[in-house]
C-alpha cells in the first residue's frame, strides 16, 4: 500500500511503486482528466502538479509521489491562478478537440503561479512541452494574457 495526496486528500493504493502516476490518477483513482497521449513525456497531454511543478505523470513513477502533494486538473479550479485560466480559456474558445487542454492548463497555471507577467518568449518557453494538434497555440498565449491580466 501506497500513501499519497492527491488534490488535497489523503489516498491509499495497491499498485507498484514503478507504477506511472497517470495510470494511478486514472486508473486507481479515477482521476481521468489526465490524459495519456504519448506515454513518452514529449506531448504535454499528462501534466499534473508536483509540489506546485509541472511533471509528466506518464513516466514518474508512483514512488516519486510519496510524500509530494499531487494537483491534478480536477482540482485547479479551486486556485485563484487556475479558476482565472480557466475563465479565460473559455472566453477565447481555446478548446477544440480538448484532449490536450487539460495539460495545457496545468503547465499555464505553473507558469503564471510562477510569474505574474510573462513576455510571449515567456509563454512560449513554459508551454513549449505542451503539443496540440489543432494549432490552438495563439488562442493560448491570449488566455494566458487575459488571466495574468485578470490576476493583476
Amino acid at each position: 500500500m501506497i500513501a499519497l495526496s492527491v488534490n488535497g486528500k489523503p489516498f491509499t493504493v495497491e499498485a507498484e511503486g514503478d507504477t506511472p502516476l497517470l495510470w494511478v490518477l486514472r486508473d486507481y483513482l479515477e482521476m481521468t482528466g489526465t490524459k495519456f497521449g504519448c506515454g513518452m513525456a514529449l506531448c504535454g497531454a499528462c501534466t499534473v502538479h508536483m509540489d506546485g511543478k509541472p511533471i509528466r505523470s506518464c513516466i514518474t513513477p508512483l514512488s516519486a509521489a510519496v510524500g509530494r502533494r499531487i494537483t491534478t486538473i480536477e482540482h485547479i479550479g479551486t486556485f485563484k491562478v487556475g479558476r482565472a485560466l480557466q475563465d479565460a480559456w473559455v472566453a477565447e474558445s481555446v478548446p477544440q478537440c480538448g484532449y490536450c487542454q487539460s495539460g495545457q492548463l496545468m503547465s499555464a497555471t505553473a507558469l503564471l503561479s510562477a510569474n505574474k507577467n510573462p513576455t510571449d518568449a515567456q509563454i512560449d518557453a513554459a508551454m513549449s512541452g505542451n503539443i496540440c494538434r489543432c494549432a490552438t497555440y495563439p488562442r493560448i498565449r491570449s488566455a494566458i494574457k487575459r488571466a495574468a491580466k485578470k490576476l493583476a
